[in-house]
């Protein structure tokens, strides 16, 4: 038994990103700098992937996931850390998981001032101070390598940890990390690494954190 997975975005006409763009969203140079105290809004970019889940035989297996709505927020670009926090919990509940055994994360880390951190302290929440935790848990961001493909997004993050065979890549613009986010993800306490190179995680089982 198996099961595909598809998504595709597309920019076929220039309204969402003059959109974009007038709403003061978008990164002047054109590069999501995830996590990096840089970070100055997110690049548009197009996408389309597929993934085949097979239920037995060697290949990925989704073992859960979980859908929320963002709740009441300040505006559309701030982010809700507490609806944030739910959606994670109930993700690990319908795969059968303990925070403790997910050994790495694929952010959904925009590039933004403000949904960085927020993101990083519902992460840090959930799974960093997990009892029992006696490893860092190691976390990436495919669009500092290929921007924001939006509707793909989730997609092109699972498509991203399901080749990685327990490789996590590095983040391709992080070189300072940004202070708000190491506050967050209690960096000097070991919780979390973010790294500039490809690392191995001890813990097979990853997570996926995509907004819509």
């Amino acid at each position: 038994v198996s099961a595909l997975g598809l998504a595709v975005s597309l920019k076929l006409a220039p309204q969402g990103t003059l959109g974009a763009a007038m709403a003061g969203m978008l990164s002047a140079d054109g590069r999501c700098k995830t996590l990096d105290a840089r970070a100055n809004g997110y690049a548009r970019s197009e996408g389309v992937g597929a993934l085949v889940l097979l239920c037995e035989g060697k290949a990925v297996r989704l073992c859960g996931s979980a859908v929320r709505q963002d709740g009441r927020s300040a505006s559309l670009t701030a982010p809700n850390g507490s609806a944030q926090r739910t959606l994670l919990v109930g993700a690990l509940d319908r795969a059968s998981l303990h925070a403790v055994e997910v050994g790495s994360l694929e952010a959904h880390g925009t590039g933004t001032a403000l949904g960085d951190p927020t993101e990083a302290g519902a992460l840090v929440a959930v799974h960093g101070m997990a009892e029992k935790r006696t490893s860092p848990i190691v976390v990436g961001a495919a669009k500092a390598s290929v921007g924001h493909t939006e509707a793909a997004s989730g997609q092109v993050g699972l498509l991203r940890r399901s080749e990685a065979a327990g490789i996590v890549g590095g983040n391709a613009q992080l070189r300072l990390l940004n202070p708000l986010v190491a506050e967050r993800l209690g960096v000097s306490t070991g919780c979390f690494t973010m790294p500039v190179q490809a690392v191995s995680s001890r813990l097979a089982t990853s997570g996926v954190s995509s907004f819509g």
